[in-house]
């Protein structure tokens, strides 16, 4: 009993620790949208998993999903096409996959 307890606090450490994405760029060419994200990945057990472009009152425009950790390419960045993006003010907002979408959200610059 005692090893599994150690091992749920390890696991509850590690979450609460854990560092969240960062996004060091965002570059709109037309419709293509590409994103520069810093994570600390470690591997499978935790990496930046994903973006997504949202309006002020968070509805989701498109999602760029990251199938695979990006140990050794950090930062990295990745574009998503996105057709018909409206006027406004839109938003940026990163996720991984231990701590999921991160509370920071980057303007979207164009």
């Amino acid at each position: 009993m005692m090893y599994r307890s150690a091992a749920l606090f390890t696991l509850l450490a590690t979450q609460v620790w854990a560092d969240a994405p960062t996004i060091d760029a965002v570059d709109i060419t037309g419709t293509r949208v590409s994103v520069t994200i810093a994570h600390p990945d470690t591997g499978w057990d935790h990496y930046a998993d994903g973006w997504r472009i949202e309006t002020e009152d968070g509805t989701i425009l498109g999602v760029r999903e990251l199938l695979h950790p990006h140990v050794e390419e950090q930062p990295f960045t990745r574009s998503l096409t996105v057709t018909d993006l409206p006027d406004g003010s839109l938003f940026i907002r990163a996720k991984c996959s231990v701590d999921g979408w991160s509370e920071t959200v980057v303007p979207l610059s164009r």
